[in-house]
């Protein structure tokens, strides 16, 4: 019989190690941000916003989500091949996305309505392709336990973003390139300190062909059949709407809003991420020995509702405040978007870690469901809100309150997921 003992000592153990190294990393940031806002304006910001939402939708798909899969093979070799086709379809994509970009940098510059934009769209492949690359060495982390490594990358992540970001800044005032460069560099640096085990590992263990390859390909192909649309839509989800706000209110509007979505995704980053990376791990191992993984959903939906209620709700009556005195006065409005939002945010704190259980169980038909409907209901309210003119205030609470709603009835489904009911 599975060990609940073993389930709850373990993934606190490594749920301890991701957040101690997590938190080092998102601390940085944030404490830089007050120079950040400083160096930079909310229209540059928002550019950079528009950079990172093209580069994150790409990123996404860019490995046609069989790193996902990484984790499920219990024979290490077919999960190198899985590791080695992910990078070869990066590869072929991101070369694909520089050759849209040579050829219709005017058409893509006039969609998105900011004549700014057009020289960052060639930083666009290589963010896409380290992205991808970044994903895999994760997963594959992950499958070997080392989840210390993976703390201390995103460390060097956060080092290399801030000292990038704000020496260009000084160097360059008015300029995106610090904050793109900056991003490219933090990508690069994680994947320095996550290849290194993968090396170690493949040097002894590892046979990559071609062959194996493609019938690693084949097995898994529901994670590029479904899974595809269903990260694409995740993804468009927040990024489509960062687009969306720049064509229907304004590149400022988006700075402001982009800082909203940093601030309120840091326990997200210090703690959501580490407990979905731990919970993956053990509900995969309790499902080989019972099927299920109800003990492991369980105890982790309790771990992040403990975190979640005193962080959240502390942070909705000061967040006003604390954004003007950090960030300076002229970037209160922010706080004011932020205050909005933050329901939304902690049930997301929540649910979304727990979606790993579709993973688990490849439910992808459900997580593709799920997450088309998702994209569909934010994006009809945004484009309503566009076509009514609704003020930007007004339009964040009616998409708080609806996006709100359909994150519970997720749980609902995750929960029937892990005890098999689905």
């Amino acid at each position: 019989m599975f060990s609940k003992f073993k389930i709850k000592e373990e993934s606190s153990r490594n749920i301890i190690r991701l957040i101690t190294g997590t938190t080092i990393a998102h601390a940085i940031p944030i404490a830089m941000s007050p120079i950040l806002t400083r160096i930079y304006a909310p229209e540059e910001f928002g550019i950079f916003a528009l950079v990172m939402a093209l580069s994150s939708i790409l990123g996404t798909i860019v490995n046609g989500r069989y790193e996902l899969a990484i984790m499920l093979p219990e024979d290490d070799n077919e999960a190198f091949n899985i590791a080695a086709l992910c990078v070869a379809v990066a590869a072929v994509f991101s070369v694909l996305i520089l050759v849209l970009v040579i050829f219709f940098n005017r058409q893509i510059v006039q969609l998105l309505g900011s004549d700014d934009i057009g020289i960052w769209l060639y930083f666009v492949p290589i963010t896409v392709f380290l992205i991808g690359f970044y994903n895999v060495l994760v997963f594959f982390n992950n499958r070997m336990g080392k989840f210390a490594d993976i703390a201390k990358s995103s460390i060097y992540k956060s080092l290399s973003l801030v000292v990038v970001q704000i020496s260009i800044g000084l160097l360059k005032r008015g300029s995106v390139a610090g904050l793109v460069i900056g991003q490219i560099m933090s990508v690069f640096s994680g994947n320095l300190r996550l290849l290194k085990n993968v090396h170690s590992s493949f040097r002894r263990e590892a046979v990559i062909s071609i062959p194996e390859m493609k019938r690693m390909a084949s097995r898994y192909i529901r994670f590029p059949k479904y899974s595809i649309l269903s990260g694409l839509a995740n993804t468009l989800t927040t990024h489509a709407v960062n687009v969306l706000i720049s064509i229907l209110y304004s590149v400022t509007t988006l700075g402001f809003y982009d800082l909203t979505q940093r601030v309120l995704g840091v326990p997200s980053a210090l703690v959501g991420n580490a407990v979905g990376k731990v919970f993956l791990q053990q509900a995969t191992k309790e499902k080989r020995i019972t099927a299920k993984a109800l003990d492991s959903f369980n105890s982790t939906a309790q771990k992040l509702i403990i975190i979640a209620l005193p962080v959240f709700v502390s942070l909705f009556f000061i967040v006003e405040d604390m954004f003007a005195f950090v960030f300076g006065e002229n970037w209160r409005i922010a706080g004011t978007y932020t205050k909005i939002l933050i329901p939304l945010f902690a049930i997301r704190f929540v649910v979304s870690p727990l979606s790993h259980v579709v993973v688990c169980f490849e439910k992808q038909r459900i997580g593709l469901g799920w997450q088309v409907g998702l994209l569909s209901l934010a994006m009809m309210t945004i484009i309503f809100a566009g076509w009514v003119e609704l003020s930007f205030i007004v339009f964040l609470v009616h998409f708080s309150i609806i996006i709100s709603i359909y994150y519970i009835v997720f749980f609902v489904i995750l929960l029937l997921i892990s005890r098999g009911k689905i």
